[in-house]
């Protein structure tokens, strides 16, 4: 027997000693703080995990079982004691997982160490979850967030995996894999903006509005400059900062449908977002009086601030519709046609939503239907329409607005064209 075998029994004994401690210390903390007496202190929480431990470290599977069962009932009979007092068994529940992690710390001691951990964490942020749960989080973002689970666990692998003549070779998991995503990028930006706070600048607004719709925040962005023109520069600046949601959403959509294009596409992405850090640093750095003065409050409807929805379920619902429909049209037009029909699409396509064009150019690739070599040109063909929609919404902002943005972004198109030559 080696040296390790012979210490491996005291290592998980001692791991095992060392949870029920951990978590023995925060529990009496905690009665110790509420004043009233509780049935398991650090004693008793040690003495669990070793009960656990040792007939483990024994291999008496037997005394294991005859151990728990002996616990549980000993908890039932205290819970029944002190449920009048107090109705909750966070102790009781906390007692049985440590005498679980007793248990695995003979045979996994990291495994147990790290549970150790973790389950003192989850038991002393009891005031911020309670206060996270109550105050912060609201109806609206539980809902968005059991909807986005539902969306990723339950919806994605129902739905099939077979790729569809009549959607260009796309299956429609595929399509809905992309709205997760975006689901999971709006809401991403979302727990930003609540974290920054609205009061933090227009700009980071925009950037979070941007993963929703760029066009929609850039007009919008553009309505309150007219009706505020005092945060013309924070405006206009936020709305150039939301094309870099565009670009950062185009990327991970290539990672997720096409990875092994990516670097055909990357001198474009990078480009254009290149050319948006060098129009919008200026004015992150340098800007102190485009944040909105206090008690100043965005028009309605306008997405510049953290709502109570996590993302726009509806939109992205029609996003798909819009992918679906593209998709169809672009694989039959390319496969009846020729891929010079297949980029007439895209570039149309684009005018709507260059991720629903560049996500159908993706999936085709990814289906065989058209090459990737093909892939840069009708990316760039959706933006640089995209960008043309983008221009006239910054005409809602007014005649000052439009001069600074519209620059902008046109000169962010110019960057993508660049890129797109160089990567040809």
């Amino acid at each position: 027997m080696t040296q390790a075998d012979t210490l491996a029994p005291w290592i998980g004994l001692a791991v095992a000693l060392a949870a029920g401690l951990l978590i023995g210390i925060e529990r009496e903390r905690r009665k110790t703080q509420q004043g009233q007496p509780g049935f398991a202190g650090v004693r008793t929480f040690s003495v669990a995990a070793l009960a656990g431990a040792l007939p483990q470290a024994l291999g008496m599977a037997w005394l294991v079982a005859l151990a728990g069962a002996l616990l549980g009932a000993l908890i039932v009979v205290a819970y029944l004691r002190s449920s009048s007092r107090d109705p909750g068994m966070t102790t009781e529940l906390a007692l049985f997982v440590t005498f679980l992690i007793g248990v695995a710390a003979p045979v996994q001691p990291g495994l147990a160490a790290g549970l150790a951990v973790a389950v003192t964490a989850l038991l002393a942020s009891r005031p911020r979850l309670h206060a996270f749960a109550r105050e912060v989080l609201s109806a609206d973002e539980l809902r968005d967030a059991l909807i986005l689970a539902a969306s990723a666990l339950i919806v994605l692998p129902l739905m099939p995996a077979t790729p569809l003549a009549w959607l260009g070779g796309i299956a429609p998991r595929t399509i809905w894999g992309v709205v997760v995503l975006l689901l999971a990028v709006q809401a991403a930006g979302h727990i930003a903006l609540r974290w920054l706070g609205p009061r933090q600048g227009l700009a980071w607004s925009g950037l979070a509005s941007g993963f929703v719709t760029s066009a929609g925040t850039i007009a919008a962005l553009g309505l309150r400059a007219r009706e505020q023109p005092a945060l013309l520069g924070g405006c206009a600046t936020g709305a150039l900062l939301s094309c870099a949601a565009t670009f950062t959403q185009l990327g991970m959509l290539v990672l997720a449908l096409r990875p092994g294009a990516f670097a055909l596409l990357a001198p474009t992405l990078g480009a254009a977002l290149l050319a948006v850090a060098v129009l919008t640093l200026p004015g992150l750095l340098g800007r102190t009086s485009a944040a909105p003065a206090p008690g100043d409050d965005p028009p309605p409807g306008a997405p510049l601030v953290a709502t109570r929805r996590a993302f726009d379920l509806g939109r992205t619902l029609v996003f798909a519709l819009l992918l679906a429909a593209v998709a169809a049209a672009t694989g039959w037009m390319g496969s009846s046609l020729g891929p010079e029909a297949a980029l007439a699409t895209t570039t149309l396509a684009g005018f709507a939503d260059v991720h629903a064009a560049a996500t159908s150019a993706l999936s085709l690739a990814a289906g065989g239907t058209i090459a990737d070599d093909a892939l840069p040109t009708m990316v760039l063909a959706a933006v640089v329409s995209n960008s043309l929609t983008k221009m006239a919404a910054a005409l809602a902002g007014g005649r000052r607005y439009a001069l600074r943005v519209i620059p902008g972004l046109a000169f962010i198109a110019a960057a993508a064209v660049a890129g797109t030559w160089v990567a040809l």
